[in-house]
């Protein structure tokens, strides 16, 4: 093993920060699934924009406002491509989706509503969303949360983050959607044009009834059956029936820190950090205040449960939120509280440059919830709701209840890799990517390599044997054929974890074509994360081309947050010959840099 120590950089590397690698190495075949899952993603993306986009960018389907298929669920297509660009994938896969995203705003825009009147004139105003929830809001915003990883200097990004930011900062008198003096946002409905300080309706929710048969990825008849969209509409309404009480602030909103923290690091202004902290704070405090739990409703007096008479646990999609589902003709709880807490204390987390407040008030929320453990026919189980156990009534009692084998594990899993506390640990089922990064599954780089393959491989499968037509085709079906798949790249080349359906990138490491001038890795360049521990990170790179060498910039962090040791650099250029390889240990200091989206050449 090569060692670039603290005793090894430095000599070798000097003020340049540059090493050379010339050991021959045979590429080992996690390197060439690697580079052939990256080439495969690349290619499959371009067939999927040549069938799904015509040539304004417009996606090839019926366009309908609502949270069930709506405006969130055409661009959320696209939710990974940024990332997949930034993992190395080609220019073709960027050039789609911006080429998506623009196309997106603006037939959404043209869209139009009647029975409801949050997109009367468009879904979109000043290019936001009209008013939504951050639930729906976070998915079909992360590809865009993620494009200044693949482009910091995308056209119009700047100008986009700044001015969405902004609406959660009241620099927009036209959506004042945050109170700065009790520190809420205003509801769970918000977005260009404000918050929703009344209850929703259905129709919010929903949407108009479209005449017409279609394809619903979660339709009663399963995909690829046609349904007559306003034979199950009622039901879509039933569905929704519950979902209206909207005034006070509720952890999804957290999420909307995202915008703050690109648009931080994108420009460096201070702003951007201090509101993230100022918010996230109070929400820190509040969840101290009241033993650690969440609440899932801020009133706007700013005191937890304030639209409920004080009860912390209510609102919609909150601990209490057990309700009767028409659709399905049962009672049903959907709880999202880790939803948008986990993105926005992460947020907070990254831009105070590791400030430990932040997971420990995580942290002691999932304490509360293994506290209640018990096993239940042999299994272990954790309580997911809080409030009445009998119903969405309340009747005077308060407990936990709704018992699940879900041990939260995956928000578990983002706990250790912030803190990597190896107590954090104890309670992680130590297998697959982690039993790997512990030594205790060699095998697990080809195996999630190859499954990845496959995943791509049958996702175009699908797209050559769909014979819909963009008359019957509503978001959420175009959405299901999207074959992009990111998961094995980014856990193997970066050493980050993504889970959940909103994001921001946590990495060790992040790479760079300086011949390019791209995010990414180059050309034939292969990376492993093979372990890390809070002061290094272990990984292999491998030039894959036996003819031509290859350089690679490797960052430390996803957004140069981190230091290497001793230089005290944010990253370090590599230079391989053709067909060279090696393993190296890179000491790091972790958090010691403000985070930002710019290369590393324009630092």
């Amino acid at each position: 093993m090569r060692i670039l120590s603290a005793l090894f950089l430095l000599p070798i590397l000097g003020s340049a920060q540059s090493v050379t690698i010339t050991k021959k190495m045979s590429p080992p075949t996690w390197a060439l699934l690697e580079r052939e899952l990256i080439k495969a993603n690349s290619e499959a993306a371009v067939k999927y924009g040549e069938k799904y986009l015509d040539s304004r960018g417009y996606l090839l389907h019926t366009p309908r406002w609502g949270t069930l298929d709506g405006p969130d669920d055409a661009i959320e297509t696209f939710f990974n491509w940024t990332l997949m660009y930034a993992l190395g994938g080609s220019d073709a896969v960027l050039r789609t989706y911006q080429k998506a995203l623009e196309g997106h705003l603006q037939q959404y825009k043209e869209m139009r509503t009647v029975k409801t009147k949050l997109a009367e004139n468009g879904a979109y105003y000043k290019e936001f969303i009209t008013q939504s929830d951050w639930f729906h809001t976070g998915e079909g915003m992360r590809g865009f949360m993620f494009l200044g990883l693949a482009d910091p200097n995308a056209p119009l990004l700047r100008d986009r983050l700044k001015r969405f930011a902004g609406m959660y900062m009241n620099e927009d008198p036209e959506a004042p959607n945050y109170d700065p003096v009790n520190k809420v946002i205003k509801s769970i409905w918000t977005g260009s044009k404000g918050p929703m300080l009344h209850k929703a309706t259905t129709y919010d929710w929903v949407g108009d009834p479209v005449p017409g048969s279609f394809h619903l990825l979660h339709g009663p008849k399963g995909r690829g059956q046609l349904i007559n969209l306003n034979s199950v509409y009622d039901k879509m309404l039933a569905h929704c029936a519950e979902y209206l009480d909207s005034v006070g602030d509720h952890p999804l909103n957290l999420a909307s820190t995202g915008l703050a923290t690109n648009a931080y690091m994108l420009t460096g202004e201070k702003k951007y950090k201090d509101w993230v902290l100022e918010y996230v704070g109070a929400w820190k405090q509040r969840t101290d205040a009241n033993g650690g739990n969440i609440p899932t409703n801020i009133g706007l007096n700013g005191q937890p449960g304030g639209e409920y008479g004080g009860k912390w646990y209510k609102g919609t999609y909150g601990w209490n939120f057990t309700i009767y589902d028409g659709e399905i003709d049962k009672t049903a709880s959907r709880n999202t509280v880790t939803a948008g807490s986990w993105p926005g204390f992460g947020n907070a987390y990254l831009v105070s440059q590791g400030d430990a407040g932040f997971v420990n008030t995580l942290r002691k929320q999932i304490d509360n919830l293994y506290a209640q453990k018990k096993t239940v026919n042999g299994r272990v189980m954790i309580p997911s709701m809080f409030g009445d156990p009998r119903g969405y009534k309340y009747t005077g009692r308060e407990e936990w209840y709704e018992w699940t084998p879900n041990l939260q594990t995956n928000r578990l899993t983002e706990i250790y890799l912030w803190s990597l506390d190896r107590k954090d640990l104890e309670r992680v089922p130590v297998e697959g990517w982690l039993a790997y990064l512990e030594g205790k599954d060699a095998s697990y780089p080809e195996k999630a390599l190859r499954a990845d393959l496959e995943e791509v491989r049958k996702g175009v499968v699908d797209i050559d044997e769909d014979n819909t037509t963009p008359d019957t085709r509503l978001a959420d079906y175009v959405q299901g054929l999207s074959p992009v798949t990111t998961d094995a790249l980014t856990k193997l080349t970066l050493g980050s974890y993504l889970t959940g359906n909103i994001w921001t990138l946590h990495s060790r490491v992040r790479y760079f074509d300086p011949v390019k001038q791209r995010s990414g890795l180059p050309e034939d360049v292969a990376a492993l994360v093979e372990k890390f521990d809070a002061e290094s990170v272990t990984l292999t790179l491998v030039n894959t081309n036996q003819v031509a060498p290859r350089t690679v910039v490797v960052q430390a962090g996803a957004y140069a947050e981190h230091q290497f040791l001793p230089s005290g650099n944010s990253s370090i250029t590599v230079k391989l010959a053709a067909g060279a390889g090696d393993r190296m240990t890179l000491k790091m200091k972790r958090y010691a840099n403000a985070p930002t989206l710019r290369y590393p050449w324009d630092r």
